[in-house]
């Protein structure tokens, strides 16, 4: 009778550990790197309140207050919020590496859109429009950290 429960206890315990094995390879350390993720995630909140093409401001871009200033500049508050606020902190905070992979793909496309938000604004500078302001360049540089810090974090595991 003893023997039996023996294997069935050997059983359990190799699924527990088979089981934190692969919660463990799903899991990244962002060691120091997660200071510099953190300061790019707080940069880019304090650029929403920057002025990011003449008066208007990063979160009036996101709200949608001004319309004249087309959809570029809209799409990068959308995918550098989304992808550079909400993704790296959910990633930081489960560290996840998935979420870790998904933060560096998205900032890097929020990276492209940020330079075609920046684009769009200085092409307008001729034709009467104001340039990109301090706020756009600054959550640009704060995303494109982002895409570095997690493309090293989530590569560093893999």
């Amino acid at each position: 009778m003893n023997e039996r429960k023996v294997p069935e206890e050997l059983a359990a315990l190799d699924a527990e550990l088979t089981g934190i094995g692969r919660r463990v390879q799903r899991q990244i350390d962002p060691g120091p790197a997660a200071l510099g993720v953190s300061i790019a995630i707080l940069v880019l909140i304090v650029a929403l309140i920057l002025p990011w093409t003449g008066p208007v401001r990063g979160w009036e871009v996101l709200a949608g207050i001004e319309p004249r200033l087309g959809v570029l500049p809209r799409l990068f508050t959308f995918t550098s919020l989304g992808f550079g606020l909400v993704v790296s902190t959910l990633a930081l905070a489960t560290r996840w590496w998935a979420l870790a992979w998904l933060a560096a793909v998205g900032c890097g496309i929020s990276v492209v859109t940020g330079l075609w938000a920046i684009w769009s604004r200085q092409v307008a500078v001729p034709v009467g429009g104001s340039g990109p302001g301090v706020g756009l360049v600054l959550a640009l540089l704060a995303v494109i950290t982002l895409a570095i810090c997690w493309a090293r974090i989530a590569g560093r595991r893999g």
